[in-house]
């Protein structure tokens, strides 16, 4: 097995721990939704342009669905970053400075809090001393957490 840990979050925000198995097969340890990465963009595109678009704005920049950018927006509304106002000159606004929301704030909003289960097994069944769960896929996610939050929209600008 070869384990590729990619760290790529100034182009395109995204973490992948992948497994490659003898067979080519890949599973995805820790996943960047595409709905928090719309949710980053629409973020990016609203603090440059400082003035309201609306879904099938966004949505035509980002190529991507205007259904999906009203959905994903609508939370982030509801948390306190954007306004979002109806009528022909209506539309979505940034509402709080960008160098005050943190990637993992987009996250968070969008996806809900990361979190790292504890081991489910009551009896240890891991051959040595430590579970894998308890420290190798925890300190993959506490990594991933901190490195979301070492990030603004504001970096992006």
């Amino acid at each position: 097995m070869i384990y590729l840990l990619t760290f790529n979050i100034l182009r395109q925000v995204s973490l992948y721990f992948l497994i490659f198995s003898n067979h080519g097969a890949m599973t995805r340890v820790i996943n960047f939704p595409n709905s928090v990465t719309i949710g980053i963009h629409s973020l990016i595109v609203l603090a440059r342009e400082q003035k309201p678009l609306n879904a099938i704005e966004i949505a035509e920049r980002l190529n991507t669905s205007r259904h999906l950018v009203g959905k994903f927006l609508q939370s982030l509304v509801r948390d306190g970053y954007l306004s979002s106002t109806r009528g022909p000159n209506g539309g979505f606004l940034i509402k709080k400075d960008p160098s005050k929301i943190l990637i993992y704030d987009v996250y968070k909003s969008i996806e809900g809090e990361v979190v790292c289960y504890a081991c489910p097994h009551e009896d240890q069944i891991c051959p040595t001393n430590m579970c894998i769960r308890d420290t190798f896929i925890k300190k993959i996610t506490d990594d991933f957490i901190k490195h979301l939050k070492e990030y603004t929209i504001a970096d992006y600008l």
